[in-house]
């Protein structure tokens, strides 16, 4: 019974996506809003500022960031919204809008029967997040607030097809299968997700591959900055069950690192790391 219904839920998002009719929570509203404002090649400080200060906690979540170790190496604290933005950049503001949806998501009454799954799919979504800008920044020498969003939205698949079981009891229930649909399908459905709500092709690319195993030499795309920064997480804050999915290879990081160079970039970036993680509210 449990295989139909997951073939059921995974026919319903196929025909949702096809269409364009994504179901998933209201949270997202914002989300949207702030996607399309910074479509627009005008977009002054000041309109994105009033945009963001219509939602409570996505306006404290931007101050809390550009206060943030990472963000405000001088100390001097900020406490509104349009000065937030200036110091974060307004780039930054697309990847805390969906912090903060995906945080509300993460703590709807549908997602309670998955809190073992949601806590530790946060914390490694914050993670990925927080070492691909260190990552983006000190090796690719790429956008860091791009690889930070791509960091952060990478496991929204996941998020979306608990949102999607949670409301089939038998499925919830039945660890092995819903973990085989979650980990099988999460990067896919996580592509054609971001992909209805207008991501660049570079994210999609990068959500698309991230769990991709791969030669890799040298760190120079989105791509690998991601897949690399997954691998990292997933030593210290993995959020699949190794006795229903098996050990992670994360071998990559010994062949591209060396011992040292990998804790130095462990430590080096650990203070920024953190600071990020707490910003973006994991």
């Amino acid at each position: 019974m449990t295989s139909q219904i997951t073939f059921k839920i995974l026919e319903d998002i196929a025909r949702d996506l096809s269409s364009n009719e994504v179901s998933f929570p209201t949270f997202l509203d914002i989300t949207f809003q702030v996607r399309t404002a910074l479509k627009n090649p005008n977009l002054t400080v000041d309109q994105l500022a009033k945009l963001v200060g219509a939602e409570p906690m996505m306006s404290a979540r931007i101050i809390r960031m550009a206060n943030s170790v990472a963000m405000n190496p001088s100390g001097r604290e900020i406490a509104d919204v349009k000065n937030g933005i200036i110091r974060v950049g307004m780039e930054a503001v697309r990847t805390v809008s969906f912090a903060v949806a995906m945080s509300q998501l993460r703590n709807s009454t549908d997602m309670a029967p998955f809190e073992h799954i949601s806590k530790k799919l946060w914390e490694h979504s914050a993670h990925v997040a927080s070492m691909a800008r260190v990552l983006a920044k000190k090796i690719a020498r790429i956008n860091g607030d791009e690889a930070m969003f791509a960091g952060l939205v990478h496991d929204l698949g996941v998020f979306y097809l608990m949102s999607r079981a949670a409301p089939y009891p038998e499925l919830v229930q039945n660890e092995a299968e819903l973990h085989a649909l979650l980990a099988s399908w999460h990067d896919n459905i996580g592509h054609a997700l971001l992909s209805a709500m207008g991501q660049p092709e570079t994210i999609l690319t990068a959500v698309q591959e991230h769990e991709v195993d791969r030669e890799l030499t040298e760190i120079k795309t989105l791509s690998d900055v991601l897949y690399i920064a997954n691998k990292m997480a997933n030593r210290s804050c993995p959020w699949r069950d190794p006795e229903l999915d098996g050990a992670i290879d994360t071998s990559i990081l010994d062949t591209i690192f060396d011992a040292d160079t990998l804790d130095e970039i462990t430590t080096e970036s650990e203070e920024e790391v953190q600071s990020l993680k707490v910003a973006l509210g994991g």
